[in-house]
């Protein structure tokens, strides 16, 4: 009987945890799923790099990896940034949030949002960090085709984004 007994709580708490995170949490997201090669330009001058959005810990967060080389100019020696970005439901506020940490200390939370139909990814820091504000933004160019934009707006004008880095990627994994 206890034997039993103790079946039907394990069975009860598998359940209970099947529905808190179904498998296809992150559905929408499967246009930017995958490993992306890409190049581009902007404040740090021309570069190179990669970048993953791969599901872990069981489906519970999708977690970004990147990096981006640049190589060495007159003015400064080659150099490779790094960052991890770690995407998540948040339970309190019922939104998409990610963040943000890199090779250069930066951490950043920003607030996700899919838009056009799952063609677009924008990612908005949280306006009441100190600050710059940082917008990351991917567009679907075609099924294996994005483009990419990342924005700073200056702590005294947060709605005023300019463009720091523009760049194209293509799919090489799914």
């Amino acid at each position: 009987m206890r034997r039993l007994m103790l079946a039907i709580i394990l069975l009860s708490c598998w359940a209970a945890s099947a529905q808190e995170h179904p498998k296809d949490k992150w559905a929408d997201w499967q246009p930017f799923l995958g490993t992306w090669e890409g190049a581009g330009s902007g404040g740090p001058g021309q570069g190179n790099g990669s970048f993953t959005f791969a599901s872990e810990l069981q489906g519970a967060v999708l977690v970004r990896h990147n990096y981006a080389q640049y190589p060495a100019t007159k003015d400064r020696p080659a150099y490779r940034h790094d960052d991890l970005m770690v995407i998540y439901p948040d339970a309190s506020s019922k939104k998409t949030c990610a963040d943000y940490w890199d090779n250069e200390e930066h951490v950043i939370h920003y607030f996700v949002e899919l838009a056009d139909g799952g063609r677009r990814l924008v990612m908005t820091s949280d306006p009441s960090q100190p600050g710059p504000r940082y917008r990351l933004t991917y567009v679907k160019t075609g099924d294996n085709d994005l483009k990419l934009t990342f924005e700073v707006a200056p702590p005294n004008a947060p709605e005023k984004f300019k463009t720091y880095i523009e760049a194209t990627a293509k799919r090489t994994k799914q």
